[in-house]
């Protein structure tokens, strides 16, 4: 008598569920592409003429330059600010995955159906970096270099790269926004990276 093989249906809703799995993130990818895609309007200017050194300042710190920076090297104020900037936004996006992964939500399925390591599975705070696979890794990684070099490039050091979201930062048509956006997202950035 010959033995009999397992079922496979099992594997046909596992694979089904991958299926599905890879085409919504593909669907997600693609429109956030969609809105990272440069404006097709003009900059229009503002009355709003505000002093980028203002930005970020606050009491009783005001300017906060502890190194002397300012002083010695004034002409690389912008990049540094940049660099800032940039940090503060990475951080930021950190601390939400933080706080996401720490209330236990996470996605249904697997990580790695290969090595049956499902999202569940994965700890929290650094540990779980380690228990993702090198291959996963290697993705990360390769998708911020992606966003590195188009949407974010360094080499724009305004930070505003032309995502309007409505009404939320329209600041060409409410110029009174931009100060205390651009000052929230600076000290959000700095708690962040604290």
């Amino acid at each position: 008598h010959l033995p009999t093989s397992p079922s496979p249906e099992p594997y046909i809703f596992l694979s089904h569920q991958l299926i599905i799995m890879k085409l919504a993130i593909a669907t997600l990818l693609v429109g956030s592409a969609a809105a990272f895609s440069p404006s097709a309007s003009t900059k229009h200017s503002t009355a709003l003429n505000v002093n980028e050194l203002e930005l970020g300042a606050v009491a009783p710190l005001g300017v906060y330059d502890p190194l002397g920076w300012l002083d010695g090297e004034p002409e690389n104020f912008e990049r540094r600010r940049a660099v800032e900037r940039k940090h503060g936004r990475i951080a930021m996006m950190a601390m939400l995955g933080t706080f996401v992964h720490n209330n236990g939500w996470t996605f249904d399925g697997y990580l790695s159906p290969s090595t049956g390591l499902k999202f569940s599975d994965i700890d929290s705070g650094i540990n779980g970096l380690f228990q993702v696979p090198a291959a996963g890794l290697a993705q990360i990684i390769l998708f911020c270099g992606f966003v590195e070099l188009t949407w974010w490039p360094a080499s724009d050091l305004s930070g505003d790269y032309g995502v309007r979201l409505g009404t939320l930062n329209d600041w060409e048509e409410q110029p009174s926004k931009y100060y205390r956006q651009k000052n929230a997202e600076l000290n959000n950035g700095r708690a962040a990276m604290m």
